[in-house]
This record gives structure tokens, sequence and C-alpha cells, in this order.
């Protein structure tokens, strides 16, 4: 389950950001997951909740915003939705298809107090 060690460092990240502003606890937390990063939404939600305890961030909602995923086709040189990774192109029906967002995953905000 790399999820853990992804809300750890979910954490390591607030933790910093704590220390450099100077806040004293979070309240909730924006997390941006893309389509097609390969984390499973439940199982970050699990993982943020028990890495979280005892911590600036012990008690903060976690809100998750899905970033689509989006393609490069090659052979119709068009931008295009992806739901999987070596999916074909929904133009054309093609696989040279170049992933170009929806991979990612980052902290969008933080509500602190």
């Amino acid at each position: 389950m790399h999820e853990m060690s992804l809300a750890e460092g979910v954490l390591q990240l607030i933790e910093d950001a704590a220390h450099h502003q100077e806040f004293a606890k979070v309240t909730k937390v924006w997390l941006e997951i893309g389509q097609l990063s390969g984390v499973e939404i439940e199982a970050m939600k699990f993982c943020f909740d028990a890495v979280t305890r005892d911590s600036i961030a012990d008690g903060a909602r976690l809100e998750i915003i899905t970033a689509p995923g989006t393609g490069w086709c090659l052979e119709c040189s068009t931008t295009v939705p992806m739901t999987e990774v070596y999916g074909e192109c929904p133009q054309c029906g093609g696989y040279q298809v170049q992933v170009t967002g929806g991979t990612e995953m980052r902290v969008k905000e933080l509500e602190v107090v």
C-alpha cells in the first residue's frame, strides 16, 4: 500500500508549511489526485487519518479533487481524455497516446488556524 508513504509525504509538507508560515493547526486539506496516478482514494483517506493522528493535522478533513486524465494522440494530433494509461484514443482508436495530465498528486490548499 503505497498510499501510506504518500500520506506521510503529505504530512511532511504540512509540517514544513506550518514551520515556515507559523500556524498551529490544520483543519482541512485539499489534495488533488490525478485519475491516472494509481492512487486509491479510499486507501489514501484511511492512511491520511492514520498518519495525522497526534500531529498538527489531527482531525483535519481531507477533501479530494480529482484531476482528469488527458493525453496527446500522435495519430490524430489531438488532446484527448484518458481513463487508463495505456488506453486507446477515443477519437481514432489508435494506441499511440502520450499521457499529458492526470498522473499528479499535490496539496492544493490548507485551511489553518
